[in-house]
């Protein structure tokens, strides 16, 4: 009969009310088989932390299929998980010592589920990685141990489990700690412990055990409670990534509600607040919470709304920050450190999506510094790719401008995820911000008209034919204020004066060359393909009208590059929120298409886009 501790009623030391304690994340993490979840099923049991009767329940399942009983199966719940005796998701239980409440996460070990372990790992504040004593410390296990470092968890207690394997050898346990330890300190790791347990017979988890005289370290319960709870997070630099906007126009409800989660710090009603990237100021009006008076004050971890004094157009993906504190970086191109997950490798040129905090962009790999073996530390230099399980610095960039931090000074908006193909395909933290060399688009361009075979008919020469100067025409603005109308006018009224004319709409681009996006919604991505397009347009000599609603600055400039060398006129219909110096003519909404096109065809004949006659 295998060896059982002999418990003292723990319930009369840790039966206090769970809502007065402290709360911590913590990560149980190692190699497939090497024991995690028996860790966590005994700690639940040995704390008396499982519902009224659940550990009989399973007893007597178990006893009723003829399974020897498993304390694994306390968190192995899923059928497929039980039948393949490996743990494929990250599942979480409570239970509570002394000291505190904890949320355990027992992430899994199998190399096939690396990203569900991340996303564990991801949330925790401490780890305890689990080592089999028979088999030593395995690929995974250093693996791990280099993915804790790379997520910022320096709490580290390392469990040598299955002692009674090797008869509660201290030599076998001094080797594994030995050569662990040596790797760890590579990642900038010190484990806090290292202990010697049997997490089956309950050796050394909440109480010490005659089995190990020789070792006088803490048990796994005490090491637990040793662990430093982090900062709050309400002392850091306020962080909220805008989630979604709520209008409302009922019953004279104007409100427009920025919705997310505070990632970081505190604001309060009357706080002056920036928006990242664009930059855009305002004050916090009001805080709105759901079904309940609204608070004068919001903090982090809190999901929560807000209203603005003054209404600026933003979109889902910018950060607010104080204005009295520290702003986040924002810029196209970060230094990275990633780890892949992808069936297929991470290459050059293609494009993938980047989610950090709410924000959603089109990504590109720019340059491999090194590529790591995370196994072993190994590093090479010369890559040009990045293989499954690779962890690799290298740079990335945006085709727009994001809002981050660097993961060693918040890390709730210092992480991201890679996604391929609509699957994570990777994940890391920004290490740091590299705005010192063209940005993609710039470049593209300049390699594009470095290679494009101009014709031998002139710009000149075309706008002698035609009777008017090629031009990209963008009506921009918010929905609603007739841009669509007064776009196809103006068409209607240069094509009937002879000119040589085409508007573009939205949703003619959306039924021909744009319509992957229809249903992807990605918006940077269309107004790439609307630049390139625009480029051909002009180069030909012709004139393109388009509109396109709620443009903001940096579209406008991306628009703007991509149609180089053609020239570019935007009007701002009904337009607030674009700059003076970027708008070439503002109009009011006047809502008569007819008198906005004889405007704008009134400003093009004065620049001279739309002459009299040719000579």
């Amino acid at each position: 009969m295998a060896f059982i501790a002999e418990k003292i009623p723990l319930k009369q030391t840790i039966a206090q009310d769970a809502k007065k304690l402290q709360k911590m994340n913590i990560v149980i993490i190692g190699h497939v088989d090497h024991g995690k979840s028996t860790l966590v099923g005994r700690l639940l049991a040995d704390t008396n932390s499982l519902p009224k009767g659940k550990l009989r329940e399973v007893q007597a399942r178990c006893a009723k299929n003829a399974k020897p009983f498993e304390y694994a199966f306390l968190l192995d719940a899923l059928k497929d998980e039980q039948s393949q005796g490996i743990t494929i998701d990250s599942a979480r239980c409570f239970f509570h010592s002394a000291k505190r409440e904890y949320i355990l996460i027992d992430a899994p070990g199998h190399i096939e589920f690396l990203k569900n372990m991340i996303s564990g790992a991801a949330r925790a504040e401490a780890a305890v990685l689990v080592i089999d004593a028979k088999e030593g410390v395995r690929e995974n296990s250093r693996r791990h141990g280099y993915l804790l470092g790379m997520l910022g968890i320096r709490q580290v207690a390392v469990c040598v489990n299955k002692m009674d394997l090797v008869n509660y050898s201290q030599e076998t346990f001094e080797s594994i700690r030995q050569e662990y330890s040596a790797f760890l300190s590579q990642v900038g790791i010190e484990p806090s412990h290292f202990i010697p347990i049997a997490a089956r017979d309950g050796i050394n988890i909440a109480l010490r055990s005659e089995r190990t005289p020789w070792y006088k370290g803490l048990t796994v319960l005490e090491a637990l409670d040793g662990f430093e709870k982090e900062p709050a997070s309400v002392d850091k630099p306020l962080r909220f990534p805008i989630q979604d906007i709520y209008k409302f126009t009922e019953q004279g409800d104007d409100r427009r509600i920025l919705a997310g989660r505070i990632e970081t710090g505190s604001v309060r009603a009357g706080d002056e607040v920036v928006f990242w990237p664009s930059g855009k100021r305002s004050r916090i009006a009001g805080i709105e919470v759901f079904n309940a008076a609204a608070p004068q004050k919001a903090v982090a971890w809190q999901s929560i709304g807000f209203t603005l004094t003054e209404q600026i157009y933003l979109q889902p993906g910018e950060m607010m920050s104080r204005a009295d504190q520290n702003a986040p970086h924002t810029g196209s191109r970060i230094r990275v450190n990633l780890f892949w997950l992808g069936r297929e490798p991470m290459v050059y040129n293609k494009r993938y999506i980047l989610k950090l905090a709410t924000a959603k962009a089109p990504v590109w790999l720019r340059r491999i510094h090194t590529v790591l073996d995370a196994s072993d530390l190994t590093t090479e230099t010369n890559r040009q790719h990045v293989e499954r399980h690779d962890v690799a610095e290298c740079v990335l960039e945006t085709l727009r401008p994001i809002a981050f931090d660097l993961s060693a000074e918040i890390a709730q908006t210092g992480r991201f995820v890679i996604i391929d193909n609509y699957h994570i395909a990777g994940g890391g933290v920004v290490l740091d911000v590299q705005n010192d060399q063209a940005d993609l688009i710039t470049e593209h361009v300049r390699q594009r008209q470095a290679n494009w075979w101009r014709s031998e008919i002139t710009s000149e020469v075309r706008a002698g034919r035609f009777g008017h100067r090629s031009t990209l025409v963008i009506l921009c603005g918010p929905v609603n204020t007739g841009k669509w109308a007064a776009g196809r006018k103006l068409e209607e009224k240069l094509f009937f004066a002879g000119r040589m004319v085409y508007y573009l709409g939205l949703d003619n681009s959306l039924a021909g060359i744009n319509s992957d996006l229809r249903q992807s919604g990605l918006r940077d991505e269309f107004l790439r393909r609307l630049g390139e397009t625009a480029h051909l347009f002009t180069d030909a000599g012709l004139i393109l009208i388009t509109s396109i609603s709620d443009l903001d600055e940096y579209e406008l400039k991306l628009l703007k590059t991509l149609n180089s060398p053609g020239q570019t006129v935007v009007v701002g219909i009904g337009c607030h929120e674009i700059t003076e110096s970027m708008l070439d003519l503002r109009l009011e909404a006047s809502g008569d298409p007819d008198k906005i096109a004889a405007q704008i065809t009134e400003f093009l004949t004065k620049q001279n886009f739309l002459p009299e006659y040719y000579l």
